[in-house]
Order: C-alpha cells, then structure tokens, then sequence
C-alpha cells in the first residue's frame, strides 16, 4: 500500500487557521499588511483568552460534515504557536489560555475518527533571526530602522528544525505535515529541506507532506515533473484555485493534489468579511476537485473565542447533509477519463461511474460516455433506488446513448446535486 491510499480516498478535509490574529479580526496577514511592529502586535497575545474553545465541537461538525481529515495552523507567519514549545516564549501556554492547543485538537479529531494534520509556516515574523528589511513579507520590509540589521539564518533554521521535530515527538503520530510557504530566494535547499523531510520521516515513515518546500500555492514545484526533488512532498496544493484538468507531470503521469479553499474571502477569522460561498457552490467545487483527481481542503477561520462562524457552520451542515446521502461518488472516487457532460461531472470508483447532475434537463439525461450494453445497473445515490433506462420516440436519432429519466417534475429528485450511479459490465 501507498501512504497516499487514504488520501486519495478521503478526498474532503477541514483547514483550520485559528491564532492570534482572530482578535484584530482582519485576516492572517494583518500584521504584513498593515506593517504592525512586535510591540503593537503584543497586545494581541496578552489578551488571548479562547474562553469558548472546545476542539471536540470542531471534530464532530467536521466529521457531521462528510470530512476525513482536518489541518491545524500550530503556528503561523506571525510566529506565534499554539503549542507548547521549548524554543519560544511565545505560546499559547503563556497566554490566558494558558494551554497546549494543539494537543487538544489532535486528542478531539482523532477520537472523532479523523486524520490529523499540522500546518507549520516557515516564515515567523516574530523571531529576531529571521530577515526583516527588504524582505518581500515582513511587517518591517520598509522600516528603515532595521536595515543593515544582521541577522542569522542559520539560527532561525535551527530553531525551526526545532519546532518541526517537537511536533513530530510530542503529539503521537501526525498523518500530514503541511508546511507553507516557499518564495523568491527562500526556497528548496534554503530551508534545509531535505534534511528537514528526512528527519520528518524518521518518526512518521508514512507522513503526507505539501510540496511548498520549493514553492507557494501558485506553484506546482518539481512533484508535477517526472524528477521530483527529495523534499518534492507527496501532494501539489493550489490555493484558491482549482487546476483548469487536474494536474499531471511532463509524460502525463497523474500527480495528487488537494486544492485548498476559504469560504469566505480570508483564512483566518475577518469581521467583516461577509463574502462566504454557497453550500450549493461548493458540493459543486468538492465534486470538480474530485472528478478531476483531487481532494478538497475546506478552511474555517474560528473567532479570538474559538468559535466557528455561525455562517461557516451553516454551510458545513448542508455539506454534510448532502455527503450522508452521496459520499459514495465522493469517497473512493476521481477521474472518470469520459469528458464533462453540460449537465455535470463525472466521478469514478472502479466499475462504477457516478454522473453528477447540476442542471435539470429538458426531456431524459444522456449518459454520455458510456453505451446501453456496458451498464449492469443504474440507481440514485441518494436512497439507492433503482433507475431503469429510458426510452421514447424522440431518442431514436441517439439509438447506442443510454437515457435516464427523473419523472415529469422539471426539478431535479436531489439538490443541488443529484447524483446516477452506473455500474459497467
């Protein structure tokens, strides 16, 4: 077995940013965006105080929600950790909090039946080591006060080994490791990063690491070629974005991918931030990540309380009231190689192919792809009742496609999606 094959069968997972930056309340790149210095930012984690957080309400409405996995942000650009560590006093132990929250997470999730993942940035704004003047992020890019301003890289990397081989120690095993994020010259070898994976790997042979060791959620890295660096990771994860046809290497060979999406317009918690997508619009996207080989990470951004957004949860109940019902053309499934009908995708697990269908027909649905004689037997998803094949006089110029028919309502049997199944000779 590959240490992908759960991955590749999970396909949904939840990305949680949570840190200080909730209590600003205006996105996880506040403090870059707004160029705020160390002294301004302090207030921040001496007011920290996740008084509502419970990691075991998290893991339930993330399993209630059809996902498999989730990803914790153990600590972020701004550096600060949720996690108790020995290489900084900047933790969540020495807030209000006053606790390891990372350990809580994993302990609710894994009980909850799920895999678990840590997100640790290679950047950290908060330590005096790494480069602040002229940098393309650093809150104090432009503040000529620090240029000339030495700094040792060479000690930020350690510190950073560090941290990375607490979190491999300390917290029993970890399914992924999703390092983020690689840039201009902080890249590949500059994080020492095949030393790095290599002693990842040494507690957890069978850990899924991301590929931006060697670059962003723009770039595919060296895993999309068919000579993959060592610190390569074992999946591309796009941001924001999901690839135009899946993503294949140079000769073709199909890579693993898991795009990574916010429901609203930012990853950590924003106020004001309004913007959140529809529950219809993103079953849809989970189904397009999957009918083109890929998985979904689907991010909340819980409040300086520890709350999940009222809104996010909304959505997650209607994600999971669809999954119950259909996670068999979800869980299990990817390419069908048989094009994309106008009406919907396609998914495909083994001799079954599951025609997802987004949009009501005018008249019986076309099975495209497929001939009558390949089908052993059609059902709905949803309640696995049986389908049988349709026939009229008005199909006779389409005599080798095989037709389905949902009745005379013109609204489909299952929104927003319903889906056929099809099991082949």
């Amino acid at each position: 077995m590959s240490r992908t094959d759960w991955f590749v069968n999970d396909r949904f997972g939840m990305f949680i940013h949570w840190g200080i930056y909730a209590i600003p309340a205006r996105g996880e790149w506040a403090r870059s965006v707004e160029k705020i210095s160390n002294e301004d930012y302090q207030v921040y984690f001496d007011t920290f105080d996740p008084v509502d957080y419970n990691p075991k309400v998290w893991a339930k409405t993330a399993r209630e929600a059809g996902m498999k996995y989730a990803v914790l942000t153990a600590k972020h650009h701004d550096g600060f950790c949720l996690f108790d560590t020995k290489f900084t006093e900047y933790k969540a132990t020495n807030t209000k909090a006053g606790r390891d929250l990372v350990l809580e997470f994993l302990e609710a999730f894994r009980a909850e039946g799920l895999k678990v993942g840590l997100y640790y940035s290679l950047l950290d704004w908060h330590h005096p080591d790494y480069p602040h003047y002229g940098d393309e992020h650093h809150p104090m890019r432009d503040n000529k006060s620090y240029a000339g301003k030495q700094h040792n890289f060479d000690r930020y990397l350690d510190f950073m080994h560090g941290q990375v081989k607490e979190l491999c120690t300390n917290y029993g095993k970890l399914d992924i490791m999703w390092f983020d994020f690689s840039y201009g010259e902080y890249q590949g070898e500059k994080w020492r990063s095949s030393e790095l994976v290599r002693m990842v790997r040494s507690y957890w042979p069978d850990i899924l690491i991301d590929n931006r060791l060697e670059g962003g959620g723009h770039s595919y890295g060296s895993l999309a070629t068919d000579s993959p660096n060592e610190y390569s990771g074992d999946f591309v994860s796009p941001e924001q974005v999901i690839p135009l046809d899946g993503i294949c290497t140079e000769s073709g060979k199909p890579v693993i991918w898991e795009a990574c999406v916010t429901m609203n317009n930012c990853w950590g918690y924003n106020s004001t931030d309004r913007n959140f997508k529809s529950s219809k619009m993103l079953i849809r996207k989970l189904i397009e990540c999957v009918s083109k080989g890929g998985n979904l990470l689907l991010n909340v951004g819980p409040d300086a309380k520890g709350n999940i957004p009222v809104e996010s949860l909304k959505i997650l109940v209607e994600l999971g009231e669809w999954m119950s019902k259909n996670g068999e053309s979800i869980y299990g499934c990817g390419y069908a190689g048989l094009g994309k009908p106008e009406y919907g995708r396609i998914t495909r697990k083994g001799n079954n192919l599951y025609y997802h269908v987004m949009e009501a027909q005018i008249g019986a649905l076309p099975l495209l792809g497929i001939k009558k004689d390949d089908i052993r037997r059609m059902w709905y998803a949803a309640t696995g009742a049986e389908i049988k094949l349709y026939d009229s006089i008005f199909l006779h110029s389409s005599k080798d496609i095989p037709f389905v028919s949902f009745g005379e309502s013109p609204k489909l049997p299952d929104t927003p999606v319903t889906v056929v199944g099809v099991e082949l000779k």
